[in-house]
């Protein structure tokens, strides 16, 4: 086994931490032989909600489109009462509407389906989507293109001259041309 970080191949599969870079490696090989997730957080995927903004929007078009392309033209056919089929076109489009909103305003949004979570979440621990090699492409320089500075140019900076001006700076100076 590698580490996903730092690309270090490690002795043992059952070992905790990287050798190089310290990478917590525990879940890893674990992960890794069961394809990507973990088999003690399937279950947690199972339990879905139906009444969700997804289920609820779907409820109100199935609302208008019973009571409206159903229930009035019925109404109208049977000969019903004017205000029987007025009624009911104004309570197929109005209440299609009001749990439309309801939807949009009270219910929660579906949750993921729990493996992409855990792709997801896998990718994370590991540090991201690796898309380039672990280790840096590989450079040189040959010997033979190093030039040394010629010595002559090069001149050591004089420190006393970074420091501020001070009273015993004249002496210090008439100290180093005597000698």
């Amino acid at each position: 086994m590698h580490c996903p970080r730092c690309g270090q191949q490690q002795v043992s599969d059952e070992i905790k931490f990287c050798s190089r870079c310290g990478f917590p490696l525990g879940l890893i090989s674990e992960i890794l032989a069961h394809g990507g997730f973990l088999p003690q957080l399937a279950d947690l995927g199972k339990d879905k909600k139906w009444l969700t903004r997804n289920m609820g929007l779907k409820i109100s078009l199935l609302w208008f489109l019973l009571i409206t392309f159903i229930l009035v033209p019925l109404a109208a056919i049977t000969k019903a009462p004017g205000g029987v089929v007025a009624g009911l076109s104004i309570i197929g489009f109005c209440g299609g509407i009001f749990l439309t909103a309801m939807s949009f305003l009270f219910l929660k949004n579906e949750p993921k389906p729990f493996q992409n979570q855990t792709e997801m979440n896998v990718q994370q621990f590991l540090g991201g989507q690796q898309t380039q090699s672990v280790l840096p492409p590989q450079t040189s320089q040959p010997v033979s293109s190093y030039n040394p500075p010629p010595s002559a140019a090069w001149k050591a900076p004089d420190t006393g001259e970074l420091v501020p001006h001070s009273v015993t700076e004249n002496t210090t100076k008439l100290l180093q041309k005597d000698k």
